[in-house]
């Protein structure tokens, strides 16, 4: 759970100069998009993270239950500062540069995780994203009897699903979503599609390789191909990746279907999240 602050440039970016945009403050995180754009969806979820004891937390924590989330599976640790992500997007809605300050993720433990071992165990799906350290994985994979389905959210934090699952021999994900630059980073390969049969080779059930406006690249067992995405006007795209895993949690909820038709879900999540100013389209319900 972060806050987000967000600033989109009115024209080309200057360097080293003051560039005039327009800047914004909200809620974020990768697991907090995901909960949200799943609860506006109309799925019951539960929301488990840290809240910091600072302004910012107390934003979060608010703005979480403005929204409804049930966040009783949360907790607020008043000595640390809550996750902030700073991001500059340019003129056109593409990000230029962030920067993410998730320090108070650390406290998500495995003991912390097995507090809420039963509530996973209820659930038909849980959901994670590599904000978490390798060791917190690494019981996810080893405890959830529900499908586990994870983000990867940066070439950087990627690595440690990849590194969790290569220290269980026994262990395996359902699902893993990541972008291509992700993908390509964490099995050192120089296509998409080799990544994908790496990633398989792991343990994955299912693999999404998102490829921005050229649609999505998905893998299994028995499939392996490149689903083209819908053209749409770009407002912003923070959040875009997130409403896409969010898309085929929600189609593997309502529907369990398979890889492809789970991936169009995903894609209709994720162009409705480019069509909106704010990381979670609050129209999303609509637009799937």
């Amino acid at each position: 759970m972060n806050i987000d602050i967000s600033a989109t440039l009115t024209n080309p970016l200057i360097t080293a100069d003051s560039n005039p945009g327009r800047v914004g403050l909200g809620s974020g995180g990768v697991g907090h998009n995901i909960a949200l754009n799943l609860h506006l969806m109309g799925l019951d979820v539960k929301f488990a993270t840290l809240f910091g004891g600072d302004t910012f937390g107390r934003i979060a924590q608010s703005q979480c239950q403005a929204a409804g989330l049930d966040i009783t599976l949360s907790e607020s640790r008043l000595e640390e500062r809550n996750g902030l992500y700073l991001c500059v997007n340019n003129h056109g809605g593409d990000m230029i540069v962030a920067v993410a300050d998730t320090d108070i993720v650390r406290l998500i433990t495995p003991e912390w995780l097995s507090e809420r071992a039963e509530a996973m165990a209820e659930a038909d799906a849980v959901v994670a994203d590599t904000n978490l350290s390798d060791d917190a994985l690494a019981y996810l994979l080893d405890h959830c009897s529900a499908p586990l389905f994870v983000d990867g959210v940066s070439t950087t934090k990627a690595l440690r699903i990849v590194n969790a699952l290569r220290a269980g021999h026994k262990r395996r994900l359902f699902c893993l979503k990541l972008n291509e630059k992700e993908a390509l980073s964490v099995t050192c390969c120089d296509t998409v599609a080799d990544a994908a049969r790496r990633l398989i080779d792991l343990g994955i059930e299912q693999v999404y390789i998102t490829l921005g406006a050229h649609g999505v690249y998905i893998a299994g067992a028995d499939i392996a191909l490149e689903m083209p995405a819908e053209a749409t006007e770009v407002v912003n795209t923070t959040g875009a990746g997130d409403a896409f895993l969010a898309g085929v949690v929600y189609g593997y909820a309502t529907t369990g279907g398979g890889p492809q038709a789970l991936a169009r879900y995903g894609l209709a999540a994720a162009r409705a999240a480019l069509q909106s100013a704010e990381a979670v389209n609050p129209n999303i319900a609509n637009l799937i």
